[in-house]
């Protein structure tokens, strides 16, 4: 990539690479070569707590060379294309298929087709089975393999749960038997199936499905001896001995969350029957408050970031979270560095840590609590008092606070108008809190998302309402709410149902991401670029109907994720949903 081909790219920052504390190392030298994909753009990449934690980790060892490949934007892809090249690492420029594994981060539905085009743009036949002992193998992992079987075609092999120790044993197996494997004289499956064996690695070449009259899975089934009939989600059991990147890479360009990011738990200790996060990082495991220190500490040092964000599923549950939040504020204070937490659950210390906070930077503060009616909560079984919340956001705007960003759901089940109107009550009560208090009422910035049941949730035996009533329920949402002081948005009901649609879906649904992808599909997760059109065509074309995937499970069905073994059994979920 010259130089003038860089400037006619509108940033071409995410291309160069050389970032500070970025890792290059002798190519020809590395024993083995690992590209570390991400299906969309640096900026959105490089915000990625897991990406930089296997970066990390894989460069930490020394016969190992991680390099970075990030989704091209449209204007470089098309120069590349043009010119007839192919995609480049960051670190030294190399091409995609020079590399030894390729491991893909997976966070959202959506980047499905980005994966492919990374694939095509680096030379590499996008289907497993074209692809011969020449080409890397294709891995995929994070959150969205709890259902794996959408991409099955394209991938060789799925890491299931949290990758920092897996990573390292499937690169361990790979060494062992590279040459052979490079050579020709160990044939492909022979490895994959060596893989098979290692805990929380899932290879769909080594299983077989069949289907009903009606579509459904009658069988899902090994193909050979020894592959495991169930595929064991890994987790780390010691976050305080888990690696983590204290060499925090620093790009030239603003990203999406332009800070230190300072996991502080994994897991969740609440059991929202909707949540799909809690079961991925489950079970819930907290870092000590020294090693926390620690990291941030050294983080620092080796970065200059003015902002430090606390990060968890609901960091408000950290047993020590007031105590923590004092001794970060005490130790940065005179740096002028700030403070921020993720969404955060009202709590009688909520006060206490919002004024300690805002004693350097009085940021926004965000709550979900997902239903505006203690009956919905219910249903949800979301812990969210309203009491305790009201009281701490009074605490907050006396503290300073202007802000408040407010996560609602609709489409949940049995929702009447009567919980409609209690989200515009509740964020109108958000705003005027502070005028009550004696300022100018609250700025509310309130999002509403469409409930997608989710695998391995207790809903996941749901039905998803359709387009059409949620669009309706939108509508009548904007014409309620008038304050102005109130930011309504919306995520798009086609986007979600895209969304549902993969998280819920069989192995069938390849064909269509395959299809979608050669209709030029891109980037489905920006609305700049979402063509929902060329969706329908490609279900239409693959023979499947992208509403069976919403509608209802009975609990004795075969669902499509059910040979992952998350931790958590069928049954304790099936109780949870005959609760509702």
């Amino acid at each position: 990539m010259t130089e003038d081909l860089l400037l006619q790219v509108r940033k071409p920052a995410r291309y160069i690479g050389q970032e500070w504390n970025s890792t290059c190392k002798d190519f020809e030298k590395s024993a083995l070569k690992f590209a570390l994909c991400f299906p969309d753009l640096y900026e959105v990449g490089m915000s990625n707590l897991g990406l930089r934690i296997i970066y990390g980790v894989l460069n930490s060892l020394p016969s190992v060379a991680c390099e970075r490949f990030f989704s091209p934007a449209r204007d470089m892809e098309d120069i590349l294309r043009r010119n007839q090249q192919e995609i480049f690492s960051l670190e030294n420029k190399r091409r995609l298929r020079e590399f030894d594994l390729a491991g893909f981060s997976l966070g959202y539905e959506l980047c499905y087709t980005n994966v492919l085009n990374i694939l095509d743009l680096g030379g590499i036949p996008l289907k497993a089975v074209e692809r011969g002992n020449s080409y890397p193998l294709i891995i995929g992992a994070g959150a969205v393999v709890l259902n794996p079987e959408p991409l099955h075609e394209f991938f060789d092999l799925f890491v299931i749960g949290e990758g920092e120790e897996v990573v390292l044993e499937i690169v361990e197996v790979y060494r062992q038997h590279q040459d052979k494997f490079k050579t020709g004289a160990m044939r492909k499956e022979e490895l994959l199936l060596i893989f098979s064996h290692i805990s929380g690695v899932y290879v769909p070449s080594l299983y077989e499905v069949k289907y009903d009259a009606q579509g459904k899975i009658g069988e899902f089934k090994p193909k050979a001896q020894g592959v495991p009939d169930k595929v064991k989600k890994r987790f780390v059991k010691d976050l305080d001995k888990a690696f983590f990147p204290l060499e925090w890479v620093v790009p030239y360009i603003e990203i999406v969350h332009d800070r230190i990011i300072l996991e502080i738990m994994r897991g969740c200790p609440n059991q929202c029957r909707f949540c799909q996060a809690r079961l991925q990082y489950y079970p819930f495991r907290k870092r000590g408050a020294d090693n926390i220190m620690h990291i941030a500490c050294q983080a620092y040092q080796h970065t200059g970031y003015e902002e430090i964000s606390l990060m968890g599923l609901s960091v408000s549950d950290y047993p020590q979270i007031e105590g923590l939040v004092d001794s970060l504020v005490g130790n940065f204070k005179e740096k002028g560095i700030s403070i921020s937490l993720p969404s955060i659950k009202p709590k009688s210390n909520l006060g206490r840590i919002s004024s300690v906070i805002a004693k350097i930077k009085k940021t926004g503060l965000t709550f979900a609590p997902e239903a505006a009616t203690d009956r919905l909560r219910a249903v949800l079984n979301k812990n969210f008092n309203s009491a305790a919340f009201f009281k701490s956001l009074e605490e907050a705007y006396l503290s300073g606070y202007q802000r408040v960003k407010l996560y609602f759901m609709i489409g949940l089940p049995d929702e009447g108008q009567a919980d409609l109107d209690g989200i515009a009550d509740f964020a109108n009560q958000v705003s005027y809190l502070r005028k009550q208090a004696g300022f100018a009422p609250a700025q509310v910035n309130l999002s509403i998302n469409a409930l997608i049941p989710k695998p391995h949730t207790p809903f996941q035996w749901l039905k998803m309402e359709g387009v059409e009533a949620i669009t309706l329920k939108q509508d009548y949402l904007k014409k309620k709410i008038k304050n102005k002081k109130i930011d309504l948005n919306f995520h798009n009901i086609q986007m979600s149902f895209l969304e549902a649609v993969f998280s819920r879906g069989d192995r069938r649904l390849s064909q269509v991401v395959f299809l979608a992808f050669k209709k030029g599909a891109r980037f489905d997760a920006w609305e700049d670029y979402f063509q929902f059109w060329r969706w329908l065509e490609a279900f239409q074309e693959a023979g499947l109907n992208p509403e069976f995937y919403l509608e209802a499970r009975s609990q004795d069905e075969i669902l499509p994720w059910d040979f992952l073994d998350i931790g958590l059994d069928k049954e304790s979920s099936a109780c949870e949903f005959n609760k509702v």
